[in-house]
């Protein structure tokens, strides 16, 4: 079965997840309940996605709700699936939740996302992808599935609630938020870092404090520079934890990953225990559910112990 291109999955870290709202539900114009063709799935119900591929092409996204780019990106396919009016549907899946899933497609990051065509696994995209693609490759598989006989229209799954409106943020989070959208780091540093001094525990503003910072040290910096002096100096701490967030910035996360892992296996004392806390720093910028994370930890693990 021919397949889609995929669009690539190494782009830029978006700045737009650090506000961790999804998508708002359709609602119908007077605020009632819209139809959808959007379900949630897990292992039990997954056969009842596979059967429905063979009525239209099913888009299957394994994400997680702890990643804001998981979170976002559902959103996005909704919005497009549903407007589709039944010639398409979309699963989500939990793939922290539902690994056998996950193990079936050999997801080894999320987001993924993946089509059933009578059954059949289309490959479509790792990580982010634009809307303009997402549009791009749903008109492909509906090409597709009038190739395989697959194109039919399908009732909706389900309705959405109508939208009451995101929750309000805490005040500090708020001001974080704004003087990001302002361009004006210093000050969201200074909100996230009021906020975890009142309320020591508060773990988003702990991840939004090391996203700030993550801007803050790559603000201005030319990239080819930043990677010869890297180059040039492999054992340099400085260095090295510059590239690793340069890398990040830029979407290369499994390479700032591990650049510092092995900086980390070939030092030790200070500079070891200095790279170890940037690299849990990035952890909690990446997502701590997500697979490269998770794969990164289990390295982390070899070279310490």
């Amino acid at each position: 079965m021919p397949e889609p291109t995929a669009p690539s999955s190494r782009g830029a870290i978006d700045l737009a997840a650090f506000k961790q709202q999804s998508q708002p539900e359709p609602v119908s114009a007077s605020g009632e309940a819209a139809p959808t063709w959007v379900r949630s799935v897990n292992q039990e119900s997954f056969p009842e996605v596979v059967a429905l591929s063979q009525q239209v092409p099913v888009i299957v996204s394994l994400g997680s709700p702890r990643s804001p780019a998981s979170v976002q990106l559902d959103g996005v396919i909704a919005s497009l699936v549903d407007a589709k009016r039944g010639t398409l549907a979309l699963a989500t899946v939990d793939a922290e939740q539902q690994p056998a899933i996950a193990q079936a497609f050999q997801v080894t990051q999320v987001p993924s996302v993946i089509a059933l065509i009578n059954g059949q696994p289309v490959p479509l995209f790792q990580g982010g992808a634009e809307t303009s693609q997402i549009q791009s490759l749903m008109d492909e598989l509906l090409a597709l599935g009038v190739q395989h006989g697959v194109a039919g229209t399908i009732p909706p799954l389900g309705t959405t609630a109508p939208a009451a409106g995101p929750a309000p943020l805490p005040p500090l989070h708020q001001a974080a938020l704004d003087a990001i959208e302002s361009g004006d780091l210093p000050a969201a540093e200074s909100a996230y870092k009021q906020a975890l001094n009142e309320k020591p525990n508060d773990n988003e503003a702990a991840i939004g404090l090391n996203q700030v910072r993550l801007l803050m040290r790559t603000e201005g910096k030319d990239l080819a520079a930043v990677r010869a002096a890297g180059a040039a100096a492999p054992d340099d701490l400085q260095a090295q934890l510059d590239v690793a967030d340069m890398d990040l910035v830029g979407g290369h996360v499994e390479d700032a990953f591990a650049r510092l892992v092995a900086f980390i296996g070939r030092n030790a004392g200070e500079e070891k225990e200095t790279a170890r806390a940037r690299l849990v720093e990035l952890y909690s910028v990446v997502g701590v559910g997500d697979a490269r994370v998770v794969a990164s930890r289990q390295k982390l693990a070899r070279v310490l112990f």
